[in-house]
């Protein structure tokens, strides 16, 4: 009987060894993309970073392979958009002390709150707030029934999609998993 425990640790550690090399050789690799900018893969640890990384002129797109990095460089290449402040968590994006509508400066992004009344669009970095560094996406597909968005540094899938309500001209993004809300472009 001990034979067959020892025997089955063997068979259990080999398995988890040989996953890990393999998950590993994956890293930095990528996964997808939206709009010409690629999302590379993290790796099943979510808190690790394989080091910083900057467009060819300088600018700081945040750790690889981390949401922020993602959002940061979708922002940078694909639509020409450099944050003032360009450090802190996921969950930093968002401020709450920005009202509806009116500028985040520390992005130089219009900020909308989850359950306010504009609805998100293509291209919004929409934040979630409820982990202990938050995570931060863009939305790449929005109906009358859902959002989609392609993210970084999520173990399994890079695209997500989120239910959409709209209820008495409001707009509530989410089920048991809700944004706070969402950045836009101001492209006026």
């Amino acid at each position: 009987m001990r034979r067959k425990h020892i025997g089955l640790l063997i068979v259990i550690i080999f398995l988890g060894i040989t996953y890990f090399l393999y998950d590993s050789s994956k890293i930095g690799k990528k996964i997808d993309q939206y709009k010409n900018v690629p999302v590379y893969y993290n790796g099943i640890v979510y808190a690790k970073s394989y080091g910083e990384n900057y467009s060819t002129d300088g600018y700081y797109y945040g750790f690889k392979w981390q949401c922020v990095e993602y959002v940061k460089r979708f922002y940078y290449d694909a639509k020409n958009h450099s944050m003032p402040d360009g450090y802190g968590n996921a969950k930093d994006f968002f401020d709450e002390n920005v009202a509806e509508g009116e500028l985040n400066e520390r992005r130089n992004l219009i900020q909308y709150r989850n359950g306010g009344n504009m609805k998100p669009e293509e291209d919004d970095l929409i934040v979630f707030n409820d982990t202990k560094y938050g995570h931060v996406a863009i939305v790449t597909k929005v109906t009358n029934q859902y959002i989609e968005v392609i993210q970084q540094n999520v173990w399994g899938k890079s695209r997500e999609k989120y239910k959409l309500v709209e209820k008495d001209n409001k707009y509530f993004v989410g089920d048991k998993h809700k944004p706070v809300g969402w950045l836009r472009k101001d492209e006026e």
